[in-house]
C-alpha cells in the first residue's frame, strides 16, 4: 500500500510506504515502513504552478573572463551554458505533477546574470510579476548561478605501490576517476508577498571513470550533464517528504493446531494481503492456546500499522501483552506511544 502527498505543516502523520516482508527459518518475520519527516521548507498555500527560470547565462560581453576560469577549473568551455538547462529539467521531472504541483516553462526563461558564482541581485519584482502572469504560475524558481569544474581521484587500489627497487619510496597512483562538482544558487520568488520563498547554495557532485590517458585524463561525455540534473533533483527535495524506515517484526510460526494456519496468515502478509492475514489471525485468537493467541494479536498490531491505523494497532499490542503476557507485545506497545507523542 502506497501513499504519496506532501505532508501537512505541522503533520507527520501519513504512512508513506510499506517495504517487502522477508522471510527465512526464523520464527520471526518483519516488515520494513518508511515514515515521513518534514519538509525542509514548506511551500505557502496556494502555490501549485511554479515557473523555471535559468539566470546563470554569461553576457557576451563577458565570455573573455569566462575563457580563463574554464582553462583554470577544467570546465570545458560553453558546457555550463548547456547543463545549466540540465539543473532545470532536474527540478521539472522531480517536482511536476507531484501531488498538484506543476512545474512551467515560461516563455522567457533564460535570463542574463553574474555568468560567475556571485551572486546577483533579486530580479526585479515587476519582471517576476510578468513571467509568472506569463505562464499562470503561483512562484518563479531561478538557478541564479551555475558552475562547475573537475578533479582527479587516486584509485583506491594500489595508491601506494612501492619502487621495484625495494626502497619503499611510494610511487603516486595513475588517477582513474574523475569527480565533477556543481554549484548552484537558487531563488524561489513569490510575486505576490514580493518576498523570496527559500534560496540556498548547494555543491552536488559524482564520481566518473576518466577517459583519456594518464596525462589528460576527463571525465565522459555524459558527466556534467548528469551531475547538473541531479543538482536540479536535490535542490527541489527540499520542498519534498523525507523518510525514515522502521523496522516490525510479526510471527510467522505457531504450535500445535495453529500452526498451518500461522503459516498461511504470514503468506498472505508476504504478498501484502493483510486484509486476508487479519482474518487468519483473527480465527486463531478463537481457538489458539494463550501463547499462540498472544503472537497472534501481535500480528494484529503490525497489520493495523500497515494500514495506517495507529490506534488499533496499540491496542492489539497491549492486548498481546496485557491479557497474554507476550513480551514483544509490550514493547511494540511502548514504541507506538512514543510514535504517537511525537505526532
Amino acid at each position: 500500500m502506497i501513499y504519496l502527498r506532501l505532508i501537512p505543516k505541522g503533520s507527520l502523520v501519513c504512512l508513506l510506504l510499506v517495504c517487502l516482508v522477508f522471510s527465512g527459518c526464523s520464527k520471526k518475520g518483519y516488515v520494513n515502513l518508511d515514515y515521513p519527516l518534514a519538509p525542509e521548507v514548506y511551500l505557502p498555500d496556494g502555490v501549485r504552478k511554479i515557473a523555471l527560470v535559468n539566470r546563470s547565462l554569461t553576457r557576451p560581453e563577458h565570455k573573455q573572463g569566462k575563457v580563463l576560469e574554464a582553462i583554470v577549473t577544467g570546465e570545458i568551455l560553453g558546457s555550463d551554458r548547456l547543463a545549466s538547462d540540465e539543473s532545470l529539467k532536474g527540478v521539472f521531472d522531480r517536482i511536476n505533477g507531484y501531488i498538484g504541483i506543476q512545474a512551467v516553462i515560461p516563455p522567457q526563461t533564460r535570463l542574463y546574470g553574474t555568468g560567475t558564482r556571485e551572486t546577483p541581485e533579486l530580479l526585479d519584482w515587476q519582471l517576476v510579476r510578468d513571467i509568472c502572469a506569463a505562464s499562470n504560475a503561483d512562484a518563479l524558481l531561478v538557478l541564479e548561478t551555475f558552475d562547475s569544474n573537475s578533479d582527479l581521484l587516486l584509485s583506491t587500489v594500489g595508491n601506494r605501490v612501492t619502487a621495484a627497487l625495494g626502497n619503499n619510496v611510494p610511487i603516486p597512483a595513475v588517477p582513474n576517476q574523475v569527480r565533477v562538482n556543481v554549484l548552484t544558487f537558487w531563488r524561489l520568488y513569490d510575486p505576490v508577498s514580493k518576498t523570496i520563498i527559500d534560496q540556498q547554495q548547494a555543491r552536488s557532485f559524482l564520481t566518473f571513470n576518466g577517459v583519456g590517458s594518464s596525462n589528460l585524463m576527463l571525465p565522459p561525455p555524459e558527466a556534467l550533464h548528469s551531475t547538473a540534473y541531479e543538482a536540479g533533483r536535490n535542490y527541489i527535495g527540499r520542498f519534498l517528504p523525507r523518510y525514515y524506515t522502521v523496522k516490525r517484526e510479526l510471527y510467522k510460526k505457531g504450535k500445535g493446531s495453529s500452526k498451518q494456519a500461522f503459516r498461511a496468515a504470514f503468506r498472505s502478509s508476504e504478498v501484502a494481503n493483510w486484509q486476508g492475514a487479519m482474518e487468519s489471525w483473527s480465527a486463531i485468537l478463537n481457538q489458539a492456546s494463550r501463547k499462540n493467541a498472544g503472537k497472534a494479536c501481535l500480528n494484529m498490531a503490525v497489520a493495523h500499522e500497515v494500514l495506517g491505523n495507529t490506534d488499533q494497532a496499540l491496542q492489539w499490542a497491549k492486548k498481546s501483552y496485557e491479557v497474554y503476557g507476550n513480551k514483544l507485545g509490550r514493547d511494540y506497545a511502548n514504541i507506538l506511544l512514543n510514535r504517537k507523542r511525537l505526532e
